[in-house]
């Protein structure tokens, strides 16, 4: 095991160039993330190589529905376009939302989804050279932004939170995700979503501590919601908020560390 190990240690494989259907372009300013190749792939398995683009990859205004429409005829199609865009994220955050929603009905999809998920692929048609820039930047701030969508889903009125994470001028950590239970406030929901982002903050800061490049500066948080901010700072648990007593204090003792 330990010649494996050594002659693996010594083999150089070059410049990265492809990893795991990932091209790698290097620029002046830094790295290019495409996945232009495997998004054609994935129109081309759905037929949709030669469509019309779509503006946007979700329509805002109505929320899907688990049992409004007549179920889709080929359901085992729709997962394997489903769980192929779930892998298109890695480089394309802006269609992380759209597709963790239509990932919501993989167990009974309906053609309204089927719709929806159609939606998402014509998007990706006209954003085919769309990619992650990452920047030749100072790595001394770790800036975090979150977002929740107050009982959004219109059949468990679970709310839906997102993050995004920047190391310097890139970002390296994003989610969109249901809330596992329900909320009674907006600043619950929005709480939630907070403490979500500053795990995942922490998360980040102790590997870039294990590779020896420690974070200096605390953490900033960026949160829409007064409620949530104000609750991060005061020490007073008032009887609304009791039922997000984890969470709390969770976020409280990060920010009493300086972290």
């Amino acid at each position: 095991m330990a010649l494996l190990s050594a002659e693996f240690a010594t083999k150089n494989l070059g410049p990265l160039s492809y990893f795991l259907g990932i091209a790698v372009t290097r620029n002046a300013d830094g790295l290019f993330l495409s996945q232009k190749q495997y998004a054609e792939e994935i129109l081309e398995r759905a037929g949709m190589s030669h469509c019309s683009p779509s503006p946007t990859p979700i329509d805002t205004k109505p929320k899907l529905s688990a049992s409004k429409d007549a179920p889709f005829d080929d359901p085992t199609k729709y997962r394997q376009l489903a769980g192929a865009l779930q892998y298109l994220t890695f480089t394309r955050p802006d269609i992380s939302y759209a597709v963790q929603q239509v990932c919501l009905h993989m167990h009974d999809p309906r053609n309204e989804h089927m719709a929806a998920l159609k939606r998402i692929l014509r998007y990706i048609r006209g954003s085919i050279d769309f990619g992650l820039h990452l920047y030749k930047s100072t790595i001394n701030s770790l800036v975090s932004y979150t977002d929740a969508d107050w009982g959004g889903c219109p059949n468990t009125r679970r709310s839906t939170s997102g993050y995004c994470v920047f190391l310097g001028d890139n970002l390296i950590s994003w989610s969109s995700k249901r809330q596992p239970t329900l909320s009674r406030s907006s600043a619950e929901a929005e709480y939630s979503g907070v403490a979500n982002v500053v795990s995942e903050s922490c998360w980040i800061r102790n590997l870039l501590l294990e590779l020896h490049c420690p974070i200096q500066k605390a953490t900033l948080v960026y949160c829409d919601n007064v409620s949530a901010i104000y609750l991060s700072g005061n020490p007073v648990q008032h009887q609304r908020t009791k039922h997000i007593e984890m969470d709390i204090h969770f976020v409280r003792e990060k920010v009493a560390r300086g972290e």
